[in-house]
């Protein structure tokens, strides 16, 4: 069969069966994982274009966007991993060919999102703690809470959307989500243009940073009313029963098989992005042109970040639905292979990375001083990224088994404790006797770094376990429907 999206679509998900090569994994993989990067790329793009558009509207404006940014983040992204526990949930129902129930669980991911919606947008409308924590000055202490302002307003969109693509990942159509995504950010590029600079032509005013909120909460909804009507008339959607009974209950038992898995997935993740994105905000203590010269090497580090987690995003949709089909073995040999082959990509990109440094700052800006800032930071980007990526990869091929707790005790040790803690005492020079090399933003990256190498090695040695443990329990593979 056919769909006007992603051309061929299996009745079934591959049965694993005669796909034991490193060649054949990487190819399977990658068919997966090419929209989902394009698509991630198009979402980070948000944050880049915002960035470039803002570096040089106004310093005070960055610094705005680089608290406001990161606290986004961490509301966003910390209640998105709830959300997409729908994924492993779904896999491993699609694997088993039980589609009514996965549409049945796709339902209640929405009260999920609806929910934290709820909780998310209290806490962007309200940005106390995290401006306590930055210590802005007053006059970008208010561009960050107009900033929150609006997009507490577009959380709900971006969160319902999150269902969409969680969903339609786990069943082998990322090109259906990459197309909005694009389509997103064909619509976001000249909305935060005109609005960050203004259009006088229009009796548009120049905005700045709030511009880039407006121009972002436009773009989300769109994105979610698109994903709405696309679920609404497309035949490939028929079979899981989504829609034309109206939303579901609530079911009680769903609900807290959901977010048995979401709430440590979406804990896991907030510390992984918030480890990151709280350095923004102590950074910005030490005055506007570290934290803009530490904007520019996170954005860089995050831009790399989308293609391990693309590689990651494929894993867990084809492990998940080996497992859902007992496959034990075609779902150990895919996460071996993903795990090779996200950190062979990850070593390509750190070389290129730090070959031509200074062209990708130049990039970014023109300003000396805010370069000079960027640079000793980025020449940390080649082992962050490789660690970054070996320990995500390994991550993501847990959440198919549904594992999700040990991951975040993983981080709340590394990346929170030995990370940002440390970084903390580093770039304050809180024991006094500091070099001067490892003291400001370049004490943060440092200890940033050991902790993805201690999260690295432990995700992946536990990743072994469960591997040779579930290898030694491999009944026959499903083929028929459950």
């Amino acid at each position: 069969m056919s769909d006007g999206l992603n051309g061929p679509v299996e009745k079934r998900p591959d049965s694993g069966l005669n796909h034991g090569s490193l060649a054949d994994s990487a190819r399977r993989i990658a068919t997966l994982a090419w929209p989902v990067l394009i698509g991630q790329l198009s979402v980070l793009a948000f944050g880049t274009v915002d960035t470039l558009l803002v570096a040089r509207y106004a310093a005070e404006d960055l610094a705005a966007l680089a608290i406001g940014s990161s606290a986004y983040l961490t509301v966003f992204i910390g209640f998105m991993g709830v959300v997409l526990a729908i994924s492993p949930i779904v896999g491993q129902l699609f694997g088993a060919q039980q589609h009514a129930q996965a549409g049945r669980q796709a339902h209640q991911a929405m009260w999920v999102a609806l929910g934290l919606s709820v909780v998310g947008s209290l806490l962007l409308a309200f940005p106390y703690p995290f401006l306590a924590m930055s210590q802005a000055t007053p006059e970008v202490a208010a561009k960050v809470r107009g900033y929150l302002l609006v997009l507490a307003f577009s959380l709900p969109a971006s969160l319902m959307f999150t269902v969409y693509r969680g969903f339609n990942t786990a069943v082998s159509r990322p090109k259906a989500v990459m197309l909005i995504q694009v389509a997103g950010l064909a619509l976001k590029v000249p909305l935060s243009a005109a609005l960050v600079w203004g259009v006088p032509a229009l009796n548009i005013p120049p905005l700045g940073v709030l511009g880039c909120a407006i121009a972002t909460g436009i773009a989300m909804w769109c994105q979610a009313l698109i994903a709405w009507q696309v679920m609404r008339r497309d035949p490939f959607y028929a079979p899981f029963e989504l829609l034309g009974r109206g939303l579901d209950a609530p079911q009680r038992k769903s609900l807290r098989a959901h977010l048995r898995l979401g709430l440590p997935m979406g804990a896991a993740i907030l510390i992984e992005v918030s480890g990151f994105s709280f350095m923004a905000i102590f950074i910005a203590r030490l005055g506007t042109t570290p934290v803009a010269g530490h904007q520019i090497a996170m954005n860089l580090v995050t831009l790399m970040f989308m293609v391990p987690l693309a590689i990651g995003s494929a894993c867990t949709t084809l492990v998940a639905q080996r497992v859902g089909a007992r496959d034990a073995l075609g779902a150990q040999r895919l996460a071996w292979h993903g795990l090779a082959l996200g950190c062979a990509v990850a070593a390509l990109l750190g070389a290129a990375v730090s070959i031509f440094d200074r062209h990708i700052v130049g990039l970014y800006t023109q300003d000396a001083v805010i370069a000079a800032a960027a640079l000793p930071l980025i020449a940390w980007v080649a082992l962050f990224h490789f660690v970054d990526a070996a320990q995500a990869v390994a991550a993501f091929v847990l959440r198919a088994w549904r594992i999700a707790t040990v991951p975040l005790v993983v981080y709340g040790v590394a990346l929170w404790g030995i990370g940002l803690g440390g970084g903390f005492v580093l770039a304050f020079n809180l024991t006094g006797n500091v070099p001067a090399s490892l003291q400001g933003a370049r004490g943060f990256w440092v200890t940033s770094t050991i902790g993805l190498i201690v999260a690295a090695l432990a995700l992946c040695g536990y990743m072994a376990w469960v591997l040779q443990r579930m290898a030694r329990q491999t009944p026959a593979p499903v083929t028929t429907a459950a």
